[in-house]
């Protein structure tokens, strides 16, 4: 069924993961979308359908973000749905995590959702329309040797509830999810017994996959939820609820 027939949607950091299952589902509901990412090597194209656009860009450069939006915009006439998905992982203890690996994961998952929405929104004023969905993590409750991570996923998902309250009267909702332990190519780069640690802590002992964050990002971005706003939408087989028992 395609739902999303004739709607344009934006998703950063789409070229791989969570962000490529989400490019993914949209197309096969029958949406236009675009991608915005600092990667497009040959590698990474390969895995994008080819009927998805890509653009190169940081999220993180308002230039760049600004000039992205004003030819998706000029491009399709309308901004239907907006994914900020891009974000990065700097991991470690406090006392050893540099102030440059602070401030890099601050600005790509913090600033980076606040620019690219912030060059979205006039676009979904103007139609009285809109969704906008940000990836954040279960992390934003705390999680050991990721005080930059937490903070900026906390970080995001204030800024969700605070930008449903600001864009409600214009028909646009602004929600998140927040993903647990998904198998990526990025949790995979784990050390093999650290995975294992990890999918043991988890209440069904078994990792999510992808495409279980995209079908959340889809129901957020369609018709049935249009009186869904400010929520936090966690999909993370349980975790989030505290610790399991064996």
């Amino acid at each position: 069924m395609k739902i999303f027939e004739n709607k344009c949607i934006i998703v950063t950091g789409g070229a791989r993961g969570i962000g490529l299952a989400i490019v993914k589902r949209f197309l096969t509901l029958g949406a236009s979308v675009h991608v915005l990412d600092r990667e497009t090597t040959p590698d990474a194209k390969n895995e994008i359908p080819t009927d998805v656009m890509i653009h190169q860009g940081d999220v993180t450069d308002a230039t760049d973000v600004e000039n992205f939006v004003g030819k998706v915009a000029a491009q399709s006439g309308t901004i239907d749905v907006l994914v900020n998905n891009a974000g990065i992982v700097r991991d470690n203890v406090i006392w050893r995590m540099p102030e440059e690996d602070f401030d890099a994961v601050l600005e790509v998952n913090l600033k980076g959702p606040w620019l690219v929405s912030r060059a979205v929104i006039p676009v979904m004023r103007r139609q009285n329309s809109g969704r906008i969905i940000n990836i954040a993590s279960r992390s934003w409750l705390g999680n050991f040797g990721q005080s930059n991570y937490s903070a900026s996923k906390g970080g995001l998902v204030s800024l969700t509830r605070v930008l449903a309250l600001e864009l409600a009267k214009y028909n646009v909702t602004v929600n998140a999810v927040a993903p647990g332990l998904i198998d990526t190519p990025m949790t995979r780069a784990l050390p093999e017994e650290t995975f294992k640690k990890l999918v043991e802590a988890q209440p069904g002992k078994k990792p999510g996959q992808p495409e279980d964050i995209a079908a959340a990002v889809a129901f957020l971005a369609s018709e049935e939820a249009e009186f869904i706003t400010g929520q936090v939408l966690h999909v993370d087989g349980g975790k989030s609820i505290g610790a399991g028992v064996v």
